[in-house]
Parts: structure tokens; sequence; C-alpha cells
């Protein structure tokens, strides 16, 4: 049985690294990801066009700004690389060189973002299919800040988030925590909960026993909200175990929650925190906000809402500091990282939107 799991994974692995098909000398000369310092959202990188768009939010030296983050095509080499810096007072030119030697002039532009920033596909209306024949949220692979952990859970036949029609074209997310059954067994993985986040799933990072490990949080971004606005239902599954089998002797809660970060120099320091745990049964779908409290929490507030390494913005600089990434994540298990949970829960989600100013 172990030996088959591992087989399972090793083939997700395989087949999840290969984004460009060719034989031979690879034609392709692509960006397929790129990240300066102060950037506010995902990048819009256009292909056929061989343009990448990028928000910088007013007031930001566009003279200076630093590569942080930047993907090629498989075996391509360009004129530019993490940690060079790149002028975007004026359109940039980056030479991106294939493998075969066709040389692809790609064309950097930035615009000014705006000061109030929404997430991209927060309504959850746009989702795509995949090579595997199951949907994740955005308008395509390329373009999408949203993540679920559909790439771990799919090669057991679990598709654990998926699009929910609720009429008059207006999808949301559903998340369903689902017993593995006997492939969860030799690993002590019982459990797999539905989740829903902004980042991307990283497949050379799979872990069978560390749902996490293969989650890059975050996108970029620059609002301040004061809170966080979505619509959602809950019913927890009627048995909540450990991954151990065991029966736990509270209900289990679904999560949500959010984090305004400021990364730099490769430190990430907590700016702001919005979060909202219950074990309610809510089966109508209704509309609440999270207020995001910025700076370090105090010991009002629960252990499980402070980062580990306890690494906060200080208390000054949090009053007018700009974050750079947001981590948006909603599970129908809020301990589903650890594989404990109750078979059945089902958290919907729906129109998440960031409130700027108090009502």
């Amino acid at each position: 049985m172990k030996k088959s799991v591992y087989i399972t994974v090793i083939l997700l692995v395989l087949f999840s690294c290969v984004k460009e098909d060719h034989f031979g000398l690879s034609p392709y000369g692509n960006i397929k990801k790129f990240l300066v310092s102060n950037q506010a959202g995902n990048a819009v990188i256009d292909n056929e066009n061989q343009t990448v768009t990028i928000e910088i939010p007013g007031g930001v030296e566009l003279s200076s700004l630093v590569i942080q983050e930047m993907e090629l095509s498989s075996f391509a080499t360009a004129d530019k690389a993490v940690g060079d810096v790149i002028d975007l007072s004026d359109e940039a030119t980056i030479n991106v060189i294939a493998e075969d030697g066709s040389e692809h002039a790609w064309a950097i532009e930035s615009f000014v973002a705006s000061a109030t920033p929404q997430l991209d596909n927060g309504d959850l209306n746009a989702w795509y299919k995949t090579s595997s024949d199951y949907y994740e949220p955005g308008a395509d692979a390329a373009s999408t800040i949203w993540g679920t952990g559909n790439q771990g859970t799919q090669i057991l036949g679990k598709i654990a988030t998926a699009p929910y029609d609720l009429g008059n074209n207006n999808l949301a997310a559903r998340m369903e925590t689902y017993d593995l059954g006997l492939a969860g067994v030799p690993l002590k993985t019982p459990i797999a909960a539905g989740s829903l986040f902004t980042g991307y799933f990283d497949s050379d990072k799979l872990d069978p026993t560390d749902p996490e490990a293969a989650v890059i949080f975050g996108t970029p971004f620059t609002g301040r909200p004061v809170k966080i606005r979505f619509t959602y239902s809950y019913v927890p599954g009627a048995v909540n175990e450990d991954r151990y089998g065991n029966v736990l002797d509270y209900d289990d809660s679904c999560d949500i929650y959010a984090f305004l970060e400021v990364r730099l120099g490769g430190e990430t320091q907590r700016l702001g925190t919005a979060w909202f745990r219950s074990s309610e049964v809510q089966s109508e779908l209704i509309t609440t906000d999270m207020p995001v409290i910025y700076g370090p929490l105090d010991d009002s507030y629960p252990d499980y809402m402070k980062p580990e390494d306890g690494n906060f913005v200080s208390g000054d600089s949090a009053t007018y500091l700009l974050p750079t990434h947001i981590s948006f994540v909603a599970s129908s298990s809020y301990d589903g990282a650890n594989f404990a949970g109750a078979v059945g829960s089902v958290l919907i989600v729906d129109d998440v939107e960031l409130v700027y100013e108090e009502e």
C-alpha cells in the first residue's frame, strides 16, 4: 500500500512539471512569472504579444526597482536576473534567449496601482478547467491569484474545493472535508480538508505528510483595508477526529483569515491580521466582516492568530506602512493541515471584498 502511494505521488510530480512539451531544442522564450520590489499585484503576462504589465503604488521611484522573481521557459536565459535593477519609468526590455537560440524581446510596462485595491476574482465567478479535468478559481493558470489543495488530493480521486453554482451566473467556492480511506492509512493522513488561498500550489514541493509544504501563500498587494467582508455558509461534520482516529470533544470549525505582510530582504513581518473561526452551524449564506488589526497582537488574542516566529511590524510603523503581500485563506476544517477534522464539513465562500472606510 505504501509503495503505491509513493508511486502515485511521484507520477503527480512528474506530470505536473511538464509545462511546455517539445522534442528537441526548445523554441520557447517566455517569461512565466515576474515580480519586482513594491509590486502591487500579480504581473499580467501576455505571451502572444510578449509583454509584462505591473502595478506599482503611487510615489514609488520607478527607476530603481529590483527584480525579485523571474521564471523563464525551460532552458531559456535572459539578459536580466533576480537581483538586477530595472528602470520602469519608461517601457523596459528584457531579452530572452530560448534553448534553440531564438531571441524574444519582452516589453515590461508599469502603471500606478489603486490606493484601494481589491482581490482579483474576489467574487469567485471565474473558474478554469485544468488538464486533469477539475476546476480551479481564476480565468487561467497563468493569471490567477488563487490556489487550492486540489493538486494534492485529485490523485486520490478527491476534489475538495470546487465551484458551486448559486444561480443567476453567480459562482462560489465550495470546500468539503473528505475521508481519504485506505489511501491515507499508511501515512496517517485520514482526511483532506477543502481549502482556498491566495498563492499557488508548487507540486515540486509536494509532501503527502505535510499539506502546506507545497503551498506558497500570498500575492502582491499594497492596500490598507479596515476590514474584509465575505459571504459564507458552514455546516461542520458529525464526528471531529484527530489524525489517529481519536474522537475530539469539540466540533470542527471553519477557518477564514487574512494576513497583510511586509516581505523584504528575505524576511516576512506581519502588518495586519483578520481572522474568523467558527464551529456554529450556518446553513444559509450570510455576509460578515473581519476587522483588520494592524500591528502586534496582545495577550487578549488567541495564540493561533499570531505568527509562530512572533515577527510583527513594529507598533509605530504599523500605523502607516503599506504591505507588500496579502494571504487570504479559507478551509472547511481549521486543523486540516494536521489531518484533524470532521468528514463532511462543508464551507462555502463567496464575494470576498476589502473595505477601506468605516461604515
